[in-house]
């Protein structure tokens, strides 16, 4: 072991491999913080660079720009309330809000830190119980994915608890939209209307761009509401605000590492589910900050981050191991490693061990190399509050207009962003929430295509949904989620009846 070790850090610690790794990262904060380019897009970019790479920087690359990309896109959430990644989506409100409050630099440094110490804890789990994690995975058929991607869906019960009949609604407009492309079992189209772009579904990228950001500059453009932050909140980085968040918030972070890594170990789960899930259960657990202040949102932020970067490395498991991606980053990596000519799976341990240790080494180095670039970051994101916002929208609206075409080329694509931000504007004005919505567009495929599954493995019997062990367990957990809120309602009525003697 300490041989292989060795070998591994001698692939890892020379100049031109930590040059490219360092590169990648700013290359994935910058991709990152603009919103609608996500950590996917971010690394497919890097793909062409990688053809003349050995596997080791080659795959260091891609792992140092998402790890950074998945955090910095917490930044434009945070200042401009548009999320730069999916994963972001899930806490966009609550981000946002304490920016509103003056409190952005200590939000995003939550986010930073927690985010690193998610991926750290994640990266030690890898080197350690890669094989262990791998064969749990491997257990998961059909049934497992359907409750999970419904466990994912009620969560939006959880987190729109203040108003759960608007957030059930806006659920079924996401899963509407989601419905939208070829039907999976018949191969017949569905609310299509002879449009051929339609044939192959909406696409979430251009749905999260018009939802959050074309649907933010609609209501600058009518109502002129500036963003007011103190001039301080703008100075600092967060430096201070480390110690603090540490002590008060170490429990969420665990919580958050491990769903996050377990969430990741499931074969095309990503980090969007893990993300979702970790905010909702941070919600059930938040609690006043004082007496008479109004609940402590950071706690699921924090849940919620360190989700978000323990995914990554979680996913990395099956990838390795049975070479199965863990989500859409990780199928890039297959391709990458295919390319070089390794075959993902049980054999890399054997045949490849040095490079698959010295990933190991890469992962630990990209999140400690995230603290310090993330609270240069932090500093410099600042500046964009002194930008007068007459001249951002026109720039951010030019943005998404770019990002939404470059998913794939298409100006449909961009009238579709166009219109879902249009949906999102008159949503948000009659109190409906956009974040259920966009939860559903991404659940929605894999709910419906498990469900299937399972149905024609079952020959429609719905007791084949829950015929296996862990599919029962997750029936469960998703049972009391929707049972949880009905009996703290019939609690609170029997408490308030007027007691008589």
């Amino acid at each position: 072991m300490a041989e292989i070790l060795l070998a591994s850090a001698g692939l890892v610690f020379t100049p031109y491999v930590l040059t490219v790794i360092f590169a990648a990262s700013v290359f994935g904060i910058f991709v990152g913080a603009i919103p609608g380019l996500s950590a996917t897009m971010a690394t497919a970019l890097l793909v062409p660079l990688t053809f003349a790479m050995d596997p080791v920087p080659a795959l260091g690359a891609i792992i140092a720009t998402s790890a950074m990309a998945l955090f910095a896109g917490d930044i434009p959430a945070a200042l401009l309330r548009m999320p730069g990644t999916p994963s972001s989506a899930a806490y966009v409100d609550d981000i946002h809000g304490m920016t509103r409050k003056g409190e952005s630099a200590k939000g995003l440094t939550a986010c930073l830190i927690f985010s690193a110490l998610g991926g750290l804890f994640a990266t030690v789990v890898l080197i350690i119980g890669a094989p262990l994690l791998s064969r749990f995975a491997a257990q998961f058929s059909s049934d497992e994915y359907f409750w999970l991607a419904t466990l994912g869906l009620s969560c939006a019960v959880i987190i729109f608890a203040g108003s759960p009949l608007k957030g059930f609604i806006s659920l079924l407009i996401g899963l509407l939209i989601a419905t939208v492309g070829t039907d999976l079992s018949t191969g017949s189209t569905r609310y299509t209307f002879g449009i051929t772009e339609l044939q192959s579904g909406i696409g979430f990228i251009p749905a999260l761009i018009g939802m959050f950001a074309f649907a933010e500059i609609l209501r600058f453009a009518l109502s002129r509401d500036e963003i007011v932050v103190p001039h301080e909140a703008q100075k600092h980085s967060g430096l201070g605000h480390i110690k603090g968040l540490l002590r008060t918030y170490w429990l969420p972070n665990l919580r958050g590492s491990l769903v996050g890594t377990m969430t990741g170990v499931l074969p095309g789960a990503g980090g969007g589910v893990a993300t979702w899930i970790s905010y909702g259960i941070g919600k059930r657990f938040a609690k006043p900050a004082a007496k008479g202040e109004e609940e402590d949102k950071l706690g699921a932020v924090v849940e919620a981050s360190s989700a978000n970067n323990s995914s990554l490395a979680g996913a990395w498991i099956p990838t390795l191991v049975f070479g199965i991606p863990g989500d859409a980053i990780t199928a890039v990596v297959v391709g990458v490693l295919l390319m070089k000519g390794i075959s993902p799976g049980p054999l890399v341990f054997t045949q490849n061990a040095d490079m698959a240790y010295a990933l190991f080494i890469v992962f630990l180095l990209a999140n400690i190399l995230m603290i310090p670039l993330g609270l240069i970051a932090i500093r410099f994101a600042g500046s964009i509050m002194r930008i007068p916002r007459e001249a951002l929208m026109p720039v951010i609206l030019l943005l998404s207009i770019v990002g939404a075409f470059a998913v794939s080329n298409s100006t449909f694509d961009v009238g579709v962003m166009l219109a879902l931000g249009v949906l999102a504007f008159f949503m948000e004005r009659y109190g409906f929430p956009v974040a259920p919505t966009i939860l559903a567009i991404v659940l929605a495929p894999i709910l419906e295509k498990n469900m299937l599954m399972s149905l024609m493995k079952a020959r429609g019997d719905l007791t084949g949904l829950v015929d296996r062990p862990i599919a029962i367990v997750l029936a469960l957990v998703t049972v009391a989620i929707w049972i949880t809120p009905l009996v703290s309602v019939l609690r609170k009525r029997q408490r308030s009846r007027p007691q008589t003697s």
